[in-house]
């Protein structure tokens, strides 16, 4: 028995309203879904329920579906089918092009040793060949730089020998234009040889009418040195001790 019609119309009742909304709302989307798959057609569903709620569904995203539209209702048709197709051709190379890059990042980490289980013999075998050859190729590259440092260094070293033979050549001229002497040159302290016998010397500094060209006695030259009375007090003090001495002598002499 089949199910029989049902007048198109607006439910009365809000609690039957409600539930045929959701379930033609969901059959709707779920048609929309099915048409865009099978048909590979281009489908936006866009759904306001009487509370105000929004339901939709794009297949190729709502705001590329609505500027597509656009395009379409304000120019002619032929031009807004050429520039989809540009578009489609454009997304069938973007997809190209990641699948490409999803193979080269598998091959990097097979390289790397990682996710070898997809990989059969021979595959690991090539594999193997390759990361051989490509060690060789390596060691090659290291030898060949390690070689360009050494002759580097070599090139260096040789022009240090040469530098340090100009400099020993230009030390032998300079010693030609000095002759050299038999006799050995004295140094500062022996020519100027100084005795300290007393630390009172050490502070102080003798003018030269006291020690230049004078004979003093032992007894008056340290008086002399530490007072620092001139040459001339000494002689005048030495005629005065020999007539004391002199008196001494004639006085004893009456007795």
């Amino acid at each position: 028995m089949g199910r029989g019609k049902i007048e198109i119309k607006r439910i009365e009742n809000a609690n039957s309203r409600q539930v045929t909304f959701s379930k033609r709302r969901a059959g709707l989307l779920k048609k929309a879904k099915e048409l865009a798959i099978l048909c590979d057609a281009e489908v936006a569903v866009i759904i306001f329920s009487n509370t105000g709620k929004l339901f939709e569904f794009a297949s190729s995203g709502m705001k590329k579906t609505l500027s597509r539209y656009d395009k379409c209702s304000q120019g002619t048709p032929e031009i807004a089918l050429v520039e989809h197709k540009a578009e489609k051709q454009d997304s069938k190379e973007a997809d190209n092009l990641k699948d490409e890059i999803a193979k080269l990042q598998m091959k990097q980490l097979q390289l790397l040793g990682k996710d070898l289980t997809s990989l059969s013999l021979k595959e690991l075998q090539l594999l193997e060949q390759q990361l051989n050859e490509g060690l060789l190729s390596v060691k090659e590259k290291k030898e060949q730089l390690l070689m360009e440092q050494l002759e580097q260094s070599r090139v260096q070293e040789q022009r240090a020998m040469l530098e340090n033979e100009t400099l020993r050549r230009q030390v032998q001229e300079l010693r030609g234009f000095f002759p050299s002497t038999a006799r050995p040159v004295q140094s500062y302290l022996e020519c100027y040889a100084v005795e300290r016998k007393n630390p009172l010397m050490n502070h102080s500094i003798p003018s030269p009418d006291v020690t230049c060209n004078c004979t003093v006695e032992k007894g008056d030259s340290d008086t002399t040195l530490y007072l620092g009375l001139p040459s001339d007090c000494h002689k005048r003090k030495k005629p005065e001790r020999e007539t004391h001495s002199n008196d001494s002598e004639s006085q004893l002499g009456l007795l």
